[in-house]
């Protein structure tokens, strides 16, 4: 992938994890305003989202190995919604099962970020990072999913005030959405699937809509957002 063209004249933003789900729903809503970089590892998904955007471009990428695309030279967004849910009890779960969730939902991001950094102090831009209700609270089985999330927020309360003055770093918690992660969770808890104690993706993409339209003076840090009703 080439950096976007200096004729862009739209604010440009990268979402990770934007061929489905919260992701999807994110470069939709920033779709409207902004230049998007659509990222995801499905070169045919990311192309059908690329084509219902008003000005996109693919950014096809294996987040966890191999060389990057290159990143433009001014990003005024970075939104990390790429991520993994797996592990069970500290008891049945494997040391190969923390490493790839670790990989996907800390080191990945880590990683990026530390790569858009130049270009998002150029913009005076922002970084999101969807984290989940897991990264407030823990229960049974969830150690290593919920041990990733309380990772990511570490980073960004860290990253926060690396950078702050220079760039925003926004958390974000959704509770349950109404994704294909969130039915194979339901699953895995052995539940009947209801979506009246789910949040739609859209919701999840209008908290992070608020973070960056905020006027640069101020920043959303830590936004959580969940379904009203709950099991």
């Amino acid at each position: 992938m080439t950096p976007p063209s200096p004729a862009v004249s739209r604010p440009v933003a990268l979402v990770t994890g934007a061929s489905r789900g919260i992701g999807r729903a994110v470069a939709e809503e920033l779709g409207r305003t902004h230049h998007v970089l659509v990222g995801g590892r499905d070169a045919d998904a990311v192309a059908a989202v690329v084509a219902a955007l008003p000005s996109a471009e693919p950014f096809v990428a294996e987040l966890t190995g191999g060389e990057l695309p290159a990143l433009p030279e001014r990003l005024d967004v970075l939104v990390h919604s790429a991520g993994v849910e797996d592990g069970d009890t500290v008891e049945a779960t494997t040391l190969e099962t923390w490493r790839r969730v670790f990989e996907v939902n800390v080191f990945a991001v880590a990683e990026l970020t530390r790569l858009a950094l130049p270009a998002l102090r150029r913009a005076e831009g922002i970084v999101v990072v969807i984290n989940s209700g897991s990264g407030l609270a823990s229960g049974a089985g969830s150690a290593v999913y919920s041990g990733s999330k309380f990772a990511a927020r570490a980073l960004t309360d860290a990253l926060r005030e690396e950078e702050r003055g220079r760039v925003r770093v926004s958390s974000i918690h959704p509770g349950r959405v109404d994704t294909d992660m969130q039915r194979a969770l339901v699953a895995k808890e052995g539940n009947a699937y209801d979506t009246d104690f789910t949040i739609t993706p859209e919701m999840v993409a209008a908290t992070v809509r608020v973070a960056v339209d905020l006027p640069a003076s101020g920043t959303v840090e830590s936004l959580s957002v969940r379904p009203v009703r709950r099991r």
